[in-house]
């Protein structure tokens, strides 16, 4: 089914984007689950999908992460315990359906749709994360309370081994949740949710890069394209007396040479296409059998076929620059605006986008995704 979400973005962006939390209630009208809970445990029995149960039984916390084997859900207690299952959207086309309202935030910072089945009394605890997260309350009834943001005045400990939590804090938002309200909680504010009865939860992330995150990207950029491959030259050494000493002669010149790397905008704005393309999770990539084609693709959208993004895909491409999309980590090639179009911001592609609107090199390209796994035939 389709969700329409009853937000107006503009201002929502205006007033509460990184600035402060916020119910949205019947964020979804007449909200129903796009996935059962037994749909979600089978999801938690697989091999490439990351998952968690998470117990507070007696005091204690436990966690455990997937897969799991069907005996873990015989026989579970009637309280305190929940099952977290990490991007649904890329397994699940239902839970994927959730995420396209959310279309009009950037790709590059969506993260993935973490689905949540918890028992009365449920959750992970008093916790922060660094994320915009939008939780969609779907059966069943959570009482959320968040607090203000974190200025270094909560003190974190670890439970489990897995579970960063805090100590408690003082709501600054105090309420339960019903189905299709939505609670958004930007970076740095402290929330926990308990639930009131057996509830399904939705969250929708959205992570931005860490400055770290940005450098070491870009350093492995310059290792794999074999770039920053020289040394230092100093024709002009003189003979120092404390051997041990780095001269500040030498440093300037070894801090003009990282410099110099960081100085190649094309370097720069590459390393970040590729990085922010890449997923966190793994996706349902699955290669033809048999490489496929131009003339079979052609053939099967001219009889009205489609060819589909890999839910949970990545394609992306830098404004004001024709040349590049950055699919899943990689970079390809292409100087059609139209086909850039069509690839990031497009989940599927009929005859109709290509009829005589690309030229053969683009078509390849087309064909060596679908062969990749990327995109594929219905």
């Amino acid at each position: 089914m389709s969700y329409s979400l009853n937000i107006n973005m503009e201002d929502f962006l205006a007033n509460y984007w990184h600035k402060k939390p916020t119910i949205i209630k019947a964020g979804f009208s007449n909200f129903i689950d796009p996935i059962s809970p037994d749909e979600l445990a089978g999801l938690s029995m697989e091999d490439e999908i990351d998952s968690r149960f998470i117990s507070h039984q007696e005091g204690n916390w436990s966690v455990e992460h997937g897969p799991f084997e069907g005996s873990l859900f015989e026989n579970l207690p009637q309280t305190h315990w929940q099952l977290v299952v990490q991007a649904c959207n890329h397994w699940h086309a239902g839970t994927a359906e959730l995420v396209q309202p959310f279309k009009a935030l950037p790709q590059w910072l969506f993260d993935d749709l973490m689905v949540c089945y918890s028992a009365p009394q449920g959750g992970v605890g008093p916790h922060i994360d660094q994320y915009d997260v939008f939780i969609v309350q779907g059966s069943g009834k959570r009482h959320w309370r968040v607090g203000a943001r974190d200025e270094g005045q909560y003190q974190e400990s670890i439970q489990a081994g897995a579970l960063r939590q805090i100590t408690g804090f003082d709501a600054i938002i105090d309420q339960v949740l019903m189905p299709g309200d939505i609670l958004y909680i930007p970076p740095g504010f402290p929330h926990e949710g308990d639930t009131l009865e057996p509830s399904m939860s939705y969250s929708v992330g959205f992570r931005s890069p860490k400055e770290r995150e940005l450098l070491s990207h870009f350093a492995d950029y310059m290792i794999a394209n074999d770039k920053g491959d020289k040394h230092l030259h100093n024709p002009g050494m003189k003979p120092q007396t404390k051997y041990g000493e780095i001269q500040t002669s030498d440093l300037d010149k070894m801090t003009a040479m990282l410099r110099s790397a960081l100085q190649s905008d094309n370097d720069i704005h590459n390393s970040i296409g590729a990085l922010l393309s890449q997923s966190r999770h793994q996706l349902d990539i699955i290669e033809p059998d048999t490489p496929v084609t131009a003339i079979e693709i052609q053939s099967h959208l001219k009889d009205l076929g489609f060819l589909h993004k890999v839910s949970g895909l990545k394609a992306l491409y830098l404004q004001n620059a024709a040349s590049c999309v950055y699919i899943n980590g990689e970079t390809y090639h292409t100087e059609s605006e139209h086909l850039m179009d069509l690839l990031c911001n497009q989940t599927q592609i009929s005859y109709h986008d290509i009829q005589s609107k690309l030229a053969q090199a683009d078509i390849e390209l087309l064909v060596s995704l679908v062969n990749a796994g990327l995109w594929y035939l219905d």
